[in-house]
């Protein structure tokens, strides 16, 4: 993969040192676990990420197991080092008895860009034996905010793969228009296809708002120190029966934290029974929730989203 986005032979070293490490820790101190890559696009700089997640007993002191030569199995521990210092940019979270989630990064280009003022991760996997996902998501950034579509297309594998590229493509031709008349063009370009569920989320950082739209099943929740706020998503399928779309707008502030994610993670998640999960990145936090939380009948997408410099 990363021979193919062009990384060089250097970078391409570095990253098969990453992966295999991380995948060496998955086998001799998680029980076993996933690896996820995936490739990653800011604004005209690509990247490669890679996300390795286990359930096994977690790191009892990181700071210790980053140091080149520890080493708890009687190797030359220089797994977590190599791997905080090989990639570009780097996280972790380990929680005592239930596991690590670790994230690195490497980028094509080394050039400064301006951040934007809201940070955004997430990803979408397929449900087992299928090769591509009917799950999908995509962020617009902009100078005060963001705009984050989720979708979900009905069932799974290529049929639910192709509503989902639609719902995308219609949302990036109507960008600037306003975000019921984007929900509608969805509508009307999934009426040849299975349909979806779809949910539409501009956070307007200097408005302190979050405008919602959702239609059908993608759940989303902000995270609030006054507790949380569920949004709320009319019933119906995009492309074939919807009831209304209708807008909602919720308060947001620089404490708030979004999770939106498919129907392929469970609702029943409590990220305040992780100790200091949402410090981390958005990358890792939705890691951990989608190695705790998905079901194994349907392809998941979760997505996080926070005010970048959040001090949880």
């Amino acid at each position: 993969m990363a021979r193919k986005m062009g990384f060089d032979e250097g970078e391409t070293g570095k990253v098969a040192i990453v992966v295999t490490e991380a995948a060496t820790n998955l086998v001799k101190h998680g029980g076993g676990g996933e690896v996820l890559l995936r490739p990653l696009q800011s604004g005209d700089c690509a990247g490669l990420e890679v996300i390795a997640i286990d359930r096994g007993r977690g790191i009892p002191n990181i700071e210790e197991s980053l140091r080149d030569g520890h080493s708890t199995s009687g190797t030359a521990g220089s797994g977590l080092g190599a791997i905080a210092r090989l990639s570009g940019s780097y996280d972790l979270y380990s929680n005592p008895g239930k596991g690590t989630a670790i994230l690195s990064r490497f980028w094509l280009s080394r050039e400064q860009r301006a951040k934007p003022p809201i940070e955004v991760d997430g990803f979408s996997i397929a449900i087992a034996g299928e090769q591509v996902c009917g799950d999908d998501w995509i962020v617009h950034h902009s100078p005060d905010g963001c705009t984050i579509l989720a979708v979900d297309g009905l069932g799974h594998g290529l049929p639910a793969a192709d509503a989902a590229r639609e719902a995308i493509q219609a949302f990036e031709e109507n960008l600037t228009k306003p975000a019921a008349f984007v929900m509608e063009a969805i509508h009307a370009r999934l009426r040849s296809t299975r349909g979806a569920a779809a949910a539409l989320a501009i956070i307007d950082q200097d408005a302190q708002t979050l405008r919602f739209i959702g239609v059908g099943n993608i759940a989303a929740v902000i995270l609030r120190d006054e507790g949380n706020r569920h949004l709320v998503s009319m019933s119906g399928t995009m492309g074939h029966n919807v009831r209304a779309i209708r807008e909602f707008c919720y308060p947001w502030s620089s404490q708030s934290v979004l999770v939106m994610h498919s129907d392929g993670i469970s609702a029943r998640w409590d990220l305040m029974s992780y100790p200091g999960l949402l410090r981390r990145t958005p990358g890792v936090i939705a890691a951990v929730l989608y190695r705790d939380m998905a079901r194994t009948r349907d392809d998941a997408t979760v997505i996080i989203a926070r005010p970048r410099g959040i001090a949880a």
